[in-house]
């Protein structure tokens, strides 16, 4: 319980801290540069800090997201590659983690989770489904 209230504590401290650091390089830098290069008038330390809310609001959007859905390749990007190695035939799939070292640890995982059962879109499938009918 004392941890997570720590941890709180000093995430709290480190956004406070950042935009204060956040605030003070917007307000040197746009006194340094604006007044000389567009003839616009200095901003105090708020004024800066109002203007990088502006520009989160304009540019950045409100709500959440941050740069891990961009890192790490958006949303979907598991449940594409879920659906792409679900398609493919073994060999396919031999093949996709033989040449995709970045993959090679799904290999084990892949055939644990779904074995020799039978897969939504695999070639098996449909050929049972054509000799059902």
């Amino acid at each position: 319980m004392r941890d997570s209230r720590m941890f709180r504590f000093a995430g709290i401290f480190m956004i406070l801290a950042m935009c204060a650091v956040f605030g003070l390089a917007a307000m040197l830098l746009w006194n340094e540069l604006m007044p000389q290069l567009f003839g616009l008038p200095q901003v105090s330390y708020l004024q800066a800090v109002g203007l990088l809310v502006l520009a989160r609001l304009l540019f950045g959007g409100i709500g959440g997201g941050g740069w891990r859905h961009h890192h790490h390749g958006g949303y979907g990007a598991k449940d594409k590659l879920r659906e792409r190695l679900l398609n493919m035939s073994d060999d396919e799939r031999r093949e996709f983690f033989k040449f995709n070292k970045r993959f090679s640890h799904l290999h084990d995982r892949f055939h644990e989770h779904f074995g020799d059962e039978e897969r939504p879109h695999s070639e098996n499938s449909e050929k049972k489904e054509t000799n059902n009918e």
